[in-house]
């Protein structure tokens, strides 16, 4: 998932997207109106988290802005008022959802979370394929019943992959849905993440290499179709993912922790 923050305080700006780093989402950041606009001109975000007392070009018109362009992106309005007749205000603009300052992170993260899978087509909040399973709302993967401890790059990456359904993902996409928006594809990104990830899962491998297109999930037989090596082509991006410095090691609100979820 891919969210754009639209918030002029830099320290709150900054405080929610590290907070949805940590749980595996992509984020960038416009701290005001129109650099938001050209973000999502030449970016696709599955959700915009807007606050609606922007200096500058206001809240409300990048609102009116987003919708007239017909973009897919979920809105979510932040702003200081709570009123009954601010809320109807915003819905009205065309936002998908409204959330008052000061607000709980983990209302946040529920709020964004639902707007992306409005976003998408419907998928069931758990995926499946090859023995994997996937729970986005626990943040937990297990491969035959075993839970597996992932950084969050290595989660995303993964999710992105089931919900290809067996589709063959690019590695530009996954640097769109899961690396920031800096991220290059000259660098090896992604080919680290998925050799850690590969590494994770065990044997059979269950994520195959189609030469010079990307990556999909397979049926994880041992003799399945597709090379289980590095890629050709442009498939990388910038390292920017690995918890605590290490891809190996989740955050402490990472993924895969038996029985645990936020």
């Amino acid at each position: 998932m891919r969210v754009l923050v639209v918030e002029d305080e830099e320290f709150l700006a900054g405080m929610i997207a590290e907070g949805l780093r940590r749980d595996a989402v992509a984020v960038d950041i416009a701290t005001d109106g129109r650099a938001a606009l050209d973000r999502l001109r030449f970016g696709a975000y599955d959700v915009m988290i807007l606050d609606r007392d922007l200096p500058g070009l206001h809240g409300d018109e990048v609102c009116r802005r987003v919708v007239g362009m017909r973009l897919l992106t979920r809105i979510l309005m932040l702003t200081a008022s709570g009123t009954v007749r601010d809320r109807v205000a915003g819905l009205g603009l065309g936002a998908d959802d409204y959330l008052t300052k000061p607000f709980a992170y983990d209302e946040l993260l529920a709020r964004v979370l639902a707007l992306g899978r409005r976003a998408r087509p419907a998928l069931p909040p758990v995926l499946e394929r090859a023995g994997l399973t996937l729970d986005t709302a626990r943040r937990q993967v297990c491969r035959d019943g075993r839970y597996l401890s992932l950084s969050r790059k290595e989660f995303a990456v993964l999710e992105t992959l089931l919900r290809a359904e067996g589709a063959v993902v690019s590695g530009d996409d996954l640097i769109e849905e899961v690396w920031e928006e800096d991220t290059s594809y000259r660098t090896n990104a992604v080919r680290v993440t998925l050799s850690k990830l590969r590494a994770k899962l065990g044997a059979p491998p269950v994520i195959e290499t189609v030469p010079g297109v990307g990556y999909r999930i397979g049926d994880g037989l041992a003799d399945g179709p597709g090379d289980h090596g590095p890629a050709t082509g442009p498939v990388g991006g910038d390292a920017t993912g690995p918890v605590n410095g290490s891809a190996d090691q989740p955050d402490d609100g990472s993924a895969n922790r038996p029985g645990q979820g936020r």
